[in-house]
């Protein structure tokens, strides 16, 4: 199907969104996509909140008791009532239907909080992840965007960004230190997918030539440190 500029975008969030945010405070910058629908799967989620702020429709799809036939009947017809070209799940914990991931292939991503395919799969969400990646004793975490496929945290990756593990360190300072990284890096894989699509072709990996600091910032300039490296 020819895509056309910008592409209609939903953001899938269950939590309190604060990736939606960062995609949301980024999507005037680059006019390949916008913005038009928030989903969750829970009334009251802090996501909710923020499309409403932004005055950007949102819609709650319940998923429990529910059969991936229903629930994937149900997101397709919301989405297409909002003409949605991509989606992107952010901190949305559940398992996309089958029917939605075929209707849209390649052109649904996800952000994930370690380094994919360590740390991934079923429960592994939240600080589920940052106190695994502790336990392991691995020295760099970070988060991965990536295309999603009908399997939790296995679709191609899109861009990776490494921030170091600490030796004092706890579940909450790495999530913190992660996070922030996140609200750079997604809108930016986001940029990339949409662009790449609008060209008729299928999304690879971000180049990331350089450094990392330097691809976000603008400022060309060569970073000390990783970021959060104090």
């Amino acid at each position: 199907m020819a895509l056309t500029r910008p592409l209609g975008a939903a953001v899938f969030a269950s939590g309190g969104g604060s990736n939606l945010q960062a995609l949301l405070d980024h999507e005037t910058t680059d006019p390949s996509w916008r913005i038009g629908l928030v989903v969750s799967d829970r009334e009251g989620a802090g996501a909710l909140a923020r499309a409403a702020d932004a005055g950007v429709a949102a819609h709650v799809i319940a998923t429990k008791g529910r059969g991936a036939d229903e629930l994937g009947g149900e997101m397709l017809e919301t989405l297409g009532g909002h003409a949605v070209d991509v989606i992107f799940l952010a901190g949305y914990l559940k398992l996309v239907p089958p029917a939605v991931v075929a209707a849209y292939r390649n052109r649904i991503l996800n952000i994930h909080p370690a380094l994919l395919p360590a740390f991934g799969g079923k429960g592994m969400w939240g600080m589920h992840v940052h106190r695994a990646v502790l336990a392991s004793g691995a020295t760099l975490s970070g988060p991965t965007v990536h295309l999603v496929d009908e399997e939790y945290d296995r679709g191609p990756i899109v861009a990776q960004w490494p921030v170091p593990v600490h030796g004092t360190d706890t579940p909450e300072t790495l999530a913190q230190r992660v996070l922030q990284v996140e609200h750079l890096l997604y809108p930016r894989a986001a940029d990339h997918v949409c662009r790449t699509l609008l060209e008729g072709a299928r999304p690879g990996p971000m180049p990331m030539a350089g450094d990392y600091f330097a691809l976000v910032s603008g400022t060309g300039a060569a970073p000390q440190r990783l970021p959060g490296d104090g």
